[in-house]
């Protein structure tokens, strides 16, 4: 348990229906928070694949493996939702890959293994209160994903590897 009182680990043991969900779709541009107001960069999912393609889960956070191009699959958390805290009109899918990125990555492709449900979408009384639930999320998501079964999704063929 950590000390916000949120279970570090989330999740079965195993990856249990309808996980995982495999999505791409090119990085487009989102609002401009996730960077400049929160400090946490995010690579927005085009709207259709949030309309279509994850129409079928519910709203909220989740955890699971990412890849830019044919770049290293990292570890990523990913909103899906409304963000009530900026009071959006259109839902959209938000994906903060676990990793230091020297540059956008604006119209490359990005692949997502979506492994597990972290917690329900909600608001906030603050900007603070946010990042920190944020970072929480992150911290869920690499100790879930540290679990064998989790760890072997990295090595689905929905990932691409570079030729050598």
């Amino acid at each position: 348990m950590s000390c916000s009182g949120r279970p570090l680990i989330v999740g079965s043991e195993t990856p249990e229906s309808p996980f995982p969900l495999f999505v791409q779709g090119t990085v487009v541009k989102g609002f401009g928070r996730g960077s400049k107001q929160l400090g946490i960069p995010t690579a927005n999912l085009p709207s259709d694949i949030v309309e279509h393609a994850l129409n079928d889960i519910h709203i909220g956070v989740y955890y699971g493996w990412a890849q830019v191009d044919d770049g290293e699959v990292l570890p990523m958390v990913m909103s899906l939702g409304w963000n009530p805290f900026f009071k959006n009109e259109k839902r959209s899918g938000e994906v903060h890959i676990i990793h230091k990125f020297g540059e956008d990555f604006y119209g490359q492709n990005l692949r997502i293994a979506i492994l597990a449900y972290v917690r329900a979408e909600k608001d906030y009384e603050s900007l603070e209160a946010l990042v920190d639930d944020i970072n929480m999320d992150i911290s869920v998501a690499v100790e879930s994903l540290k679990r064998e079964a989790y760890v072997r999704v990295k090595d689905a063929p929905f990932f691409v590897t570079k030729a050598k």
